[in-house]
């Protein structure tokens, strides 16, 4: 049986150098990500976090690849309870001009067979990803309630 792997595309009206600074700023991320700030140094090898604004850490991981403004990869796992058990699985967004516009390729993957953090990014993914889209096409992201994912056991 294959793993699971969760894999996202999305045409983007914006520039490379644009969607990087996107998926990289902390002041950016808060904007798109449920008020989450990604926190990196974004080098090889170097610590990745995601912060919220009461100063908890939900998220964590390691910066695999970075190839400004082309590939990003980092591996991270949610570190609360529901997903203990769960090991940390490798997101790779891949970012390649396509026109006036850019593709935004995302591959989630490295999961166990039957991993709840595979079931909750399915999920996270797609609303995270669309907000992104808009706030670079708009200015403003979705206005989508993170309780609206129904994150379940």
């Amino acid at each position: 049986m294959r793993k699971p792997e969760f894999v996202y595309v999305t045409y983007i009206e914006t520039t490379p150098e644009k969607l990087w600074e996107a998926l990289t700023d902390g002041d950016f991320t808060e904007r798109y990500w449920f008020g989450a700030r990604l926190k990196s140094n974004w080098k090889v090898g170097s610590s990745f976090e995601m912060l919220h604004g009461d100063g908890t850490v939900s998220d964590a991981g390691k910066v695999v690849e970075c190839d400004r403004p082309r590939r990003l990869a980092y591996t991270f796992v949610n570190l609360s309870e529901k997903y203990k058990n769960d090991r940390p699985a490798l997101a790779t967004f891949v970012i390649e001009p396509y026109g006036n516009l850019v593709k935004l390729t995302l591959t989630h993957e490295g999961f166990a067979e039957g991993s709840k953090f595979f079931d909750g990014i399915s999920k996270g993914w797609p609303a995270i990803l669309s907000s992104l889209k808009s706030i670079l096409e708009t200015g403003h992201p979705l206005e989508i309630p993170f309780e609206a994912l129904k994150f379940e056991d």
